[in-house]
């Protein structure tokens, strides 16, 4: 009886590039598409956590009769910044801990008397920008 002994056991050095150059070049397709996905999920989700700070700061001016001045902030969702100014300020405060956006930056609160705008700076974490980086405010999370 006679056997055949296949002396291929493996991949050779040149088959194995190919599917490394063939991996290379799937990746450098696909993966800027994710990364634009990614960041668009990020900007959504930052529009999610200013809508409920929204209803926050409305709880707090439903209660209170106005909004916190802009230097009040969002401290004054964590504690009574002034027993006297704000005499209803409920039992519980309206937030736990000081929010932060999708990059972990602190969210800006601005107002006027009578309305706000909440801020991220987005991904550069600095004021102005252009695409991903442009800051994401309240009042165009909704258009």
């Amino acid at each position: 009886m006679t056997h055949k002994i296949s002396l291929r056991a493996g991949f050779s050095l040149i088959e194995l590039l190919i599917v490394i150059v063939i991996l290379g070049g799937l990746v450098a397709v696909v993966a800027p598409g994710l990364m634009d996905a990614a960041d668009g999920a990020k900007r959504d989700t930052v529009c999610l956590k200013m809508n409920d700070l929204k209803k926050r700061f409305d709880m707090f001016k439903l209660d209170n009769g106005n909004y916190p001045e802009t230097e009040e902030g969002f401290e004054a969702l964590l504690a009574n910044p002034d027993a006297d100014k704000y005499p209803n300020y409920r039992v519980k405060p309206y937030l736990k801990k000081m929010p932060k956006d999708s990059w972990k930056t602190p969210f800006i609160y601005v107002s006027n008397g009578s309305d706000i705008e909440l801020i991220s700076f987005a991904s550069d974490r600095k004021e102005g920008g252009e695409e991903n980086n442009k800051d994401i405010l309240f009042s165009e999370c909704n258009k």
